[in-house]
C-alpha cells in the first residue's frame, strides 16, 4: 500500500512511514521541505549492497526548522518514491557538499 502526500508526486510506503516516525523522527512535511530546499544535485547511491533499478538517489537538504536531512529515494514512473530519511551525519554533508552541490 502506498500513501500519495502533499507533494503531487510524492509515494511513502505505509511501512516507510512508521519507520520515518518512529525510527528517524521525520515528518512527510519536513521531507517535501527538503526537497523545496534543496541546493545542489541528486547523488546516485553506488555502494553494491544499496544498487536498485531504478537507481537509489540521495540529497541532503535542511527544512524549514534547519534541520538537515539526508533524503534517499527513486524515481519510478514519475513519481519520487521515498526509501528513507534521517538526520544527516557529517560524512553525508561533506559527500554532498564536495559532489552534489
Amino acid at each position: 500500500m502506498y500513501i500519495q502526500l502533499g507533494m503531487r508526486n510524492l509515494i511513502i510506503s505505509a511501512n516507510v512511514l512508521v519507520k520515518l516516525r518512529d525510527k528517524h523522527h521525520v515528518s512527510v512535511r519536513e521531507i517535501e521541505q527538503c526537497f523545496e530546499n534543496k541546493c545542489g544535485t541528486y547523488l546516485e547511491d553506488t555502494r553494491e549492497d544499496h544498487q536498485t533499478d531504478p537507481p537509489t538517489l540521495w540529497f541532503v537538504a535542511p527544512t524549514n526548522g534547519d534541520r538537515m536531512l539526508k533524503v534517499v529515494f527513486m524515481f519510478i514512473d514519475g513519481n519520487v518514491h521515498i526509501k528513507s530519511a534521517f538526520d544527516a551525519d557529517r560524512e553525508s554533508i561533506d559527500i554532498y557538499n564536495t559532489h552534489g552541490k
